[in-house]
């Protein structure tokens, strides 16, 4: 069954209270006329405010946040780096991404921000809301652990793509409406109130949910976000913490591997062990999966003879295509050749593409156009297990539990394992590969190509004249700095 957030979305923007920004050079977000102390009532009421702030992980749409358009924080992580290139001209913003070349007037960059600040406004005035509710506390302690965990996992989605900015945490502040723009604080200020949510959030999540649930933060996504953080900051002692807290999940049968690499992203395999946090897509709703339109070529043939749109724009530029293994059994979801018309297969590389198929999902047996029902992914076991690879190998070098870590994702993949006798770059070198192997398109390139050091040098060897350092973080919005006040900085080199 499919998670109630896709379907309560509508309702939930039809009774939600009216919610601001902190920035005041922002639009606020207005979902009704109801005055907020009116609304929350009983736990319906916070579950829908809650089910509400879940839409913060597509920004409102299908195609924005974890979506499949130019403006998702999953295309910008492959399309800024050496994973994805796009055959659709569009006026030079696709090759404004490959080229990091930015400016405080690309919408796609900047739109984020413009978003995602109020969100977590609404957030911090949810928590507050929510502890004057009468219902369950036990579920109360729940709800409340969510905000907690989605307001750290927006908040992050900020960090890494304009560094510190000035959230809003004091409930006070948020909600007087003569409040005005605060500076910028500190990146250490900014990861302690990150780090504080997950933390309290770990607290009172649940490891599981029902299947009518399914999509929303449990402990172990909560978990994985701090040890996103962790790794992204170089904490890597904390991130060895948090990362065997995950690993003992697995030994308590919540996580593991899914045998089979292509079956992770099929529809009937849907809510498998392998997913640690996901986004439940219906068509027919304001989110579905609209992957597959943007990738498959439109002379491709499926071999069940299903019909679905193909606009052919994403590919896997040859170069990177080239470093996998060909016996590597993840090239089943990157396809070089595919079938067309009357069977045949067509070498897209001799037709003179750009780059290989990344299809990645399955198809959904019931979908005709644009809209599937296939689940996104947003976080995955096989991250842990070449996370804390990483990890170890950067506090102890290439020890054996680091091989092992690494060579079960080989394992599934049909590759040997690796040369034991590594040294400590090397099997970094080795780590950067396989990450980008296992988990191509899934949103994780860019954090991985900053945090090793990469980021800019691959956009420089790819011939870009626009790949200096600050363009690390993106540009913010010009109305946002221009109506501070001079209270918000922009970043530098913009």
């Amino acid at each position: 069954m499919k998670n109630i957030i896709n379907k309560t979305a509508f309702f939930c923007l039809s009774i939600i209270t009216t919610l601001t920004s902190c920035e005041k050079d922002l639009e606020p977000e207005v979902f009704n006329k109801l005055a907020p102390e009116t609304f929350f009532k009983n736990g319906a009421d916070a579950k829908a405010a809650l089910t509400n702030l879940y839409m913060g992980m597509m920004e409102g749409s299908a195609g924005l946040g974890y979506g499949t358009q130019q403006g998702s924080w999953m295309v910008q992580s492959s399309q800024t780096t050496d994973e994805l290139i796009c055959s659709w001209g569009d006026s030079g913003r696709w090759a404004k991404l490959n080229t990091l070349n930015f400016d405080d007037q690309f919408n796609s960059l900047t739109d984020h921000y413009t978003k995602l600040m109020p969100k977590i406004t609404n957030a911090t005035i949810l928590l507050e809301r929510i502890n004057t509710v009468s219902m369950d506390a036990q579920l109360k302690l729940r709800y409340l652990a969510e905000v907690k965990a989605l307001r750290a996992h927006l908040s992050y989605i900020l960090y890494t793509f304009y560094g510190p900015v000035s959230i809003v945490v004091d409930p006070a502040y948020a909600l007087n409406p003569n409040s005005v723009p605060e500076a910028r604080p500190t990146s250490e200020w900014m990861i302690r109130q990150i780090e504080k949510d997950y933390k309290d959030a770990i607290i009172d999540l649940p490891t599981t949910y029902p299947a009518s649930d399914y999509g929303r933060f449990t402990k172990g996504a909560a978990m994985m976000g701090l040890l996103k953080l962790y790794m992204k900051e170089k904490k890597w002692t904390e991130a060895l913490a948090v990362g065997k807290q995950l690993q003992t999940l697995e030994a308590q049968g919540i996580y593991s591997l899914v045998p089979e690499y292509e079956d992770i992203f099929k529809i009937e395999n849907e809510q498998n062990k392998e997913m640690i946090l996901a986004i439940s897509c219906q068509k027919q709703t304001s989110v579905y999966n609209m992957w597959l339109a943007h990738v498959m070529p439109g002379n491709y043939v499926d071999p069940s003879g299903q019909s679905i749109e193909a606009w052919g724009g994403y590919k896997m530029p040859w170069k990177t295509y080239d470093k996998f293994n060909p016996a590597d059994k993840r090239l089943k979801q990157l396809l070089a050749k595919y079938p067309t018309d009357g069977g045949a297969i067509l070498d897209a590389r001799a037709a003179g593409m750009e780059g290989a198929i990344p299809k990645k999902y399955g198809i959904d047996p019931d979908a005709s156009g644009e809209e599937h029902s296939t689940d996104l992914v947003v976080w995955r076991y096989a991250d842990v297990l070449l996370s804390m690879s990483e990890v170890i190998n950067e506090i102890n070098g290439p020890t054996q539990e680091a091989y092992d870590l690494i060579n079960r994702v080989r394992t599934r993949a049909g590759l040997p394992n690796l040369d034991p006798n590594l040294s400590k770059d090397l099997f970094r070198n080795k780590i950067m590969d396989e990450r980008l192997f296992e988990l191509w398109c899934e949103g994780s390139r860019r954090d991985d190509l900053i945090r090793w050091g990469t980021y800019i040098k691959r956009a420089i060897d790819d011939g870009s004249a626009f790949a200096t350092e600050n363009k690390i973080l993106y540009p913010l919005p010009r109305k946002a700095v221009d109506e501070s006040n001079g209270k918000i900085t922009q970043n530098p080199g913009y």
